[in-house]
């Protein structure tokens, strides 16, 4: 099976959650598409210049770093390579570089594929995660979520953790936060202890309210 993937957003987003439970923010555009933590979730699009090949897509765990390929495992069973470079964004929580992947953390990958079979990386997003999960309890740096059987700590971070309550703008102020509600939580997985750095939680509209 393929590693490249351009048309199958379940399967993404349901490698996205496991890698979570088993266990960049950067701004700009390129032309195969945004970079920000949201387009690791994005529909693939076809590039306005027809000089770039249409983006693909790999995804897996990393089993090795030699020099700058990185060789990926993927969650059907197939192997790929990506190679990364100066010019690839890397997302790991924050907008990073190459050289804060390890060993074992989850990758995916948009880019262009080489004739060698390997993936040219445009854009790397490492253990991002996109859940959909309860809030269980609330503490000053962190928040106990529940996702169907499995319970998860979610990091707090000052000056990156935002929340987004209904159709607002996300804000810092985590206060509306309660307990019971139901989030969507974007965020990195950590491989050490299987907890999830926050990036954004979001809740339903209406929820979050001063009463």
């Amino acid at each position: 099976m393929s590693a490249y993937r351009t048309g199958d957003r379940l399967d993404r987003r349901r490698f996205l959650t496991t890698a979570a439970l088993h266990g960049a923010t950067v701004v700009g555009a390129t032309a195969l598409g945004a970079v920000d933590a949201d387009a690791a979730f994005a529909a693939p699009i076809r590039p306005l210049d027809p000089a770039v090949a249409e983006s693909a897509f790999a995804e897996g765990r990393i089993t090795a770093i030699n020099d700058d390929v990185l060789a990926v495992a993927g969650s059907y069973g197939d192997h790929s390579r990506v190679r990364v470079t100066g010019a690839t964004s890397v997302w790991k929580v924050r907008a990073t570089t190459a050289a804060d992947i390890e060993t074992g953390d989850g990758l995916y990958a948009r880019g262009v594929p080489l004739p060698d079979g390997t993936l040219a990386a445009d854009a790397v997003w490492v253990n991002i995660v996109n859940l959909h999960a309860t809030i269980r309890g609330i503490e000053k740096t962190r928040l106990h979520l529940a996702h169907g059987q499995h319970e998860i700590v979610g990091n707090l971070m000052t000056e990156t953790t935002s929340a987004a309550y209904g159709t607002a703008s996300p804000t810092a102020d985590l206060s509306r936060l309660t307990i019971g509600q139901s989030a969507q939580v974007l965020g990195a997985w950590r491989p050490s202890d299987g907890s999830v750095d926050l990036v954004r939680v979001a809740v339903a509209p209406g929820a979050g309210r001063r009463r």
